[in-house]
């Protein structure tokens, strides 16, 4: 149980370092993040400039609203990456839309991009966030091409629990999908 509250204390003792103006607060929360930011941007924009415009835009705006950051509401990571979803998911449609007015792309080609990014992301930090055991599994099983049997073997676990493990990261996954579809209530991943 102690375990648990202390990502959290973490989190409060940050954001109240940010509140405060501590430089230093920044620069940690930038060496804990900006690769997840990074990558997350990376994903919707499939863009190396547009990932690093958004990164910044991403800390700067924790370092100018730092109170917009409620403890309550969940984890710091995740209040971060929901920042990085939005800011990226903003940025392909100001580009898209761009394109749009150039004529050089459709409206439900736009919708069709930005949904099909939003679905990418929230995937990835699915898959980063799940605990180890999850994603060990998931990686033999995708990246390697291991049955559960085999996935079993490799981890050292019977095969029941590989079969669980498999199961319950693929069940994760689907809320990536399930998220970037219309209807589904808003939220990281979910309507932009």
């Amino acid at each position: 149980m102690a375990q648990k509250g202390t990502p959290l204390r973490w989190d409060r003792k940050m954001q109240q370092r940010l509140a405060r103006g501590e430089a230093a607060a920044l620069g940690e929360l930038y060496d804990r993040f900006a690769s997840l930011v990074h990558g997350l941007a990376h994903r919707v924009l499939d863009d190396e400039r547009g990932a690093d415009g958004v990164t910044r835009q991403v800390f700067a705006h924790v370092w100018e609203h730092p109170d917009s950051y409620d403890p309550k509401q969940g984890p710091l990571r995740t209040w971060v990456a929901a920042l990085t979803h939005r800011f990226a998911v903003q940025r392909l449609r100001a580009t898209e839309s761009a394109a749009l007015a150039d004529g050089d792309t459709s409206a439900e080609e736009l919708e069709r991009t930005v949904r099909s990014a939003s679905v990418a992301a929230r995937a990835d930090y699915i898959v980063q966030s799940m605990p180890a055991p999850l994603r060990a599994a998931l990686e033999l099983a995708y990246f390697q091409r291991r049955d559960y049997r085999q996935t079993a073997t490799d981890l050292g676990v019977t095969e029941d629990e590989a079969r669980r493990r498999l199961r319950l990261g693929l069940q994760l996954l689907a809320t990536a999908h399930d998220a970037g579809n219309p209807g589904t209530p808003p939220g990281y991943g979910g309507a932009a």
